[in-house]
């Protein structure tokens, strides 16, 4: 069993972990609010800007399995400390870049920490707290990548806007490390396998399989429409350049209460946790099409965008942990890939549209995607449950489980 610490140290960690998990998602999906900026500098298409997105994706896809079995016997303290030492680096090196194939290359080198942050960050956060409040405890964390709308796309916006995009790169950097040296200084060290959430709570092959697939098309249709949200907002629906980081705020902060309220469901209502936001997000985003000319209606749309999509985020993770038919840390890495699966996906599919069928149309092919994700959600939660798997083998079998042999 891992060092038992105090309740005040265990929540500081989780702090820190979701602040670091801001800066995180901030610098991935730093290009989409600085789209309009970026493109210009770097005399480059918006399409172009956009695949900085899309690679960073794959990359995650690539590597989060192959890190998770590579990294798996290392204690999280001290892995978790090198991979903010090597995401602070690689952003710096975006912050310098002298071209694009650089800024790239750097995003790249990002990218492969974020594979491992994510498919580490969920059982060493929860393992710190009792069992009982796991998806609670999810939904604090998840308040951090929520947060990434309302401060961090918005704040980086308006900073690339007034200083240029290199020194929203160069803040995210710092904000990094300062992260990752008060998670080193908090988190105990102690192997992975003797973690309090290195298991599932109620395992179940099948249905985390169907997790992945509802993940991969759902959060395809969402960057469908997401990752050009900033030039639909100015070239469809008319909004000035100086209402951008506003209206990204408004979406962020309905995040944020998006994350807090499903925090009460994924452990009692997990299957309600999951089918109602997707029925929220591919509403607004089959109505963004509709009425995204109508100015008052897209910043309605928009807070229900962020308040849905944020709430689903948090029920994957939290349902990952409860599903995982094997070590926790396999699981997340295979739900981190099907995320990712679906931001490649989605920003390659929206790019490859956008130069024949413009930006208006986006919001509907995401919202179509997202209703299939729904039908495979909603089939799922139509299966009885099954009997109750033996209990978990001992700690020492941990590394070659059913999910590292890649039968998920």
């Amino acid at each position: 069993m891992p060092p038992q610490i105090s309740s005040g140290r265990a929540t500081a960690a989780l702090v820190a972990l979701s602040l670091a998990a801001f800066a995180y998602v901030t610098t991935e999906l730093l290009p989409v609010g600085l789209l309009t900026v970026m493109a210009p500098d770097l005399d480059r298409s918006e399409s172009e800007i956009g695949l900085l997105v899309t690679g960073y994706a794959f990359v995650v896809v690539l590597a989060s399995l192959p890190l998770a079995h590579v990294t798996r016997r290392i204690p999280r303290r001290w892995l978790l400390a090198g991979t903010f030492g090597v995401f602070a680096a690689a952003t710096v090196v975006s912050a310098l870049a002298g071209g694009y194939w650089v800024l790239a290359g750097a995003r790249l080198a990002t990218a492969a920490t974020q594979a491992l942050f994510w498919t580490v960050v969920g059982p060493t956060v929860t393992g710190l707290f009792p069992v009982g409040v796991r998806g609670r405890i999810v939904a604090r964390f998840a308040v951090g990548p929520a947060l990434a709308p309302v401060l961090g796309v918005p704040l980086t916006t308006w900073i690339g806007q007034q200083a240029g995009w290199r020194t929203a790169f160069a803040v995210l950097a710092g904000l990094g490390l300062v992260a990752g040296a008060v998670v080193t200084t908090l988190l105990p060290s102690f192997p992975p396998a003797d973690g309090g959430a290195a298991r599932g709570t109620m395992p179940d092959r099948s249905r985390f399989r169907m997790l992945l697939v509802v993940t991969a098309v759902g959060i395809t249709g969402y960057f469908v429409a997401a990752t050009y949200i900033t030039p639909f907002l100015l070239d469809v629906s008319g909004f000035p350049d100086a209402a951008l980081s506003l209206l990204l705020l408004v979406s962020g902060v309905a995040g944020v209460c998006g994350t807090i309220v499903i925090g009460r469901f994924i452990d009692s209502r997990p299957a309600l946790a999951q089918i109602v936001p997707l029925t929220v997000v591919s509403a607004c985003l089959l109505l963004l099409y509709a009425l995204g000319t109508v100015q008052a209606a897209t910043v309605v749309l928009l807070a229900l965008f962020g308040f849905a999509f944020s709430a689903f985020a948090a029920t994957v993770q939290g349902r990952t942990l409860q599903l995982a038919p094997g070590n926790t840390d396999l699981a997340s890495a295979a739900s981190g890939s099907a995320f990712n699966v679906g931001i490649a996906g989605g920003s390659l599919l929206g790019g490859a549209l956008l130069p024949t069928t413009g930006l208006r149309p986006l919001p509907l092919v995401g919202g179509l995607l997202m209703l299939a994700a729904l039908a495979v959600a909603v089939h799922d939660a139509r299966r009885p449950v099954p009997a109750p798997v033996p209990a978990p083998r001992p700690a020492g079998a941990l590394a070659h489980d059913d999910l590292g042999r890649g039968r998920v």
